[in-house]
């Protein structure tokens, strides 16, 4: 496992990544509403980023259509944006994005209610989310990787959720998948050691059901095998000799 430690350039380049990716996605936020199409999201999230004078992270990688994963209620991660996907008043939808600056990725997800959602919905977009910063409480020098999975495992099984087991966070850097892998359940051994300078992309992906997931015949969207709502929440942070810093949310 080669895990890359960024240097002060790298982390400034990392920082401004960041930075305007948590811009993409407040302007996201802003833009959900009834009526509109995944693929209007999309849209909407590649203009901005290139408006930014970034790149799109995900267009095209890997074969992946769209700059944006926009998954919708029972999809837990990788949905393809359609024109004829609308959304409707009560459903969450989870966008997923990522941006290149300069040679430098930033990767982050948020789950938003469309309209007025049940309160089972808003809990656990909430334990999703908390759950996030939960692990990171643990993401410091000196600490071990897997500190951060079980961190997260304990909080949300605490609420009775089920943890996504079947994708995992990332390193991150000049790649937007690096070494190491992040899983977001409990792990039996620790893990290699965090040290100042990784970079990291910590993304919980949560289930109001069952664990287990499948994916659709397009090879990309997963969803969840009892068809219950799934959240997701990602930053991308940097380790550092004291509290991590969050590097995908807007100043």
């Amino acid at each position: 496992m080669a895990v890359t430690i960024k240097s002060a350039r790298e982390i400034d380049l990392m920082r401004e990544a960041g930075r305007l990716l948590g811009m993409v996605h407040e302007e996201l936020g802003k833009a959900i509403r009834p009526g509109m199409s995944t693929k209007d999201i999309d849209k909407i999230g590649e203009e901005l980023i290139r408006g930014y004078g970034c790149i799109p992270s995900f267009l095209d990688y890997q074969g992946y259509p769209a700059s944006i994963c926009v998954s919708v209620n029972e999809e837990v991660v990788h949905g393809i944006p359609h024109a004829d996907h609308i959304l409707k008043e009560g459903d969450i939808v989870s966008l997923d994005a990522g941006l290149i600056y300069k040679g430098y990725h930033a990767d982050a997800a948020r789950t938003h209610a469309v309209g007025k959602i049940s309160r089972e919905a808003e809990q656990l977009i909430a334990v999703t989310k908390q759950s996030f910063f939960e692990g990171i409480k643990m993401a410091k020098a000196g600490y071990h990787l897997y500190d951060i999975s079980n961190a997260i495992d304990a909080y949300v099984t605490a609420h009775g959720y089920g943890i996504v087991t079947a994708l995992v966070g990332h390193g991150i850097g000049t790649r937007l998948h690096e070494d190491p892998q992040i899983p977001n359940f409990a792990q039996k051994r620790r893990g290699l050691k965090l040290r100042a300078g990784m970079t990291l992309a910590v993304e919980p992906m949560i289930n109001m059901g069952c664990a287990d997931v499948r994916w659709l015949d397009d090879d990309w969207t997963v969803v969840t095998e009892d068809g219950a709502y799934s959240a997701h929440y990602e930053n991308t942070i940097l380790i550092t000799d004291g509290e991590p810093e969050i590097l995908t949310l807007p100043i």
